[in-house]
């Protein structure tokens, strides 16, 4: 398929859980004039803690590279995992490669987007990155386990993906709670800063809805789910499932 723009974000290279294979696929069968990646593609934390980075990690690089060598306008914006780039932008590589924190993006609706990962609007990765990080070990736990319980349900005969991280982020209150403020939070900034829309990340939760008339786009992640946001040329913003493909 060819759209206008692709956002993807929180690809996590350089973690066991990153679903990079899946996301060539994506990125191998679908085209567009922008590809814009929103944060947490690289994971410095993770890498920090043990080094781990296969061949196709590599190739995702590769193949968004080449993107850009093609003429597609790739725009990097940076996440609290890659947060290691940061002293170093704004940088121009090129004539379709650009390394930046944030961005203004004008859809064609006619409708303005503020682009942004969404840690600078986290307070828990903003104050307390020691809680962050451990958040962080928290959650690579719960993705473990959910490979041990899909093994164990696959040798009872259901073969059908479940996600224990997604649950308890979709079910334990403590948490619904915490991607409500990020999302209303976000939504509170772009509508105070005049803008139609925001396009986000970090909480590897894919969503489009409004927001006090806001709209509010969640790329997800390539972690678990391999979502994108896509702008398609009749001007609407959808969700891609790869998964589900």
């Amino acid at each position: 398929m060819k759209y206008k723009s692709i956002f993807i974000s929180d690809i996590h290279l350089g973690t066991k859980f990153s679903k990079a294979k899946q996301l060539l696929n994506f990125l191998k069968h679908n085209e567009s004039e922008n590809l814009i990646l929103v944060g947490d593609i690289i994971d410095g934390w993770a890498i920090k803690r043990k080094f781990i980075w296969p061949q196709t990690h590599s190739d995702v690089i590769q193949k968004i590279l080449k993107k850009a060598r093609k003429g597609t306008k790739v725009t990097f914006i940076t996440g609290n995992h890659d947060e290691f780039i940061r002293p170093f932008v704004p940088l121009i590589l090129g004539d379709s490669l650009e390394i930046t924190n944030e961005l203004d993006y004008f859809g064609i609706n006619g409708k303005k987007y503020y682009v942004t990962h969404g840690d600078f609007f986290d307070s828990i990765t903003m104050t307390k990155k020691w809680l962050a990080i451990l958040g962080d070990y928290g959650y690579d736990l719960l993705l473990h386990l959910n490979s041990l319980l899909n093994f164990l349900r696959r040798k009872i005969g259901i073969q059908k993906y479940w996600s224990l991280s997604k649950y308890v982020k979709d079910s334990v209150k403590s948490s619904v709670s915490f991607i409500n403020d990020f999302e209303t939070v976000l939504s509170n900034h772009a509508k105070n800063k005049g803008y139609d829309g925001i396009i986000c990340g970090h909480i590897h939760k894919a969503e489009i809805r409004d927001i006090d008339s806001i709209q509010y786009l969640n790329c997800g992640d390539w972690v678990e789910s391999c979502t994108a946001v896509v702008e398609t040329y009749d001007g609407e913003f959808k969700i891609i499932n790869w998964l589900d493909k």
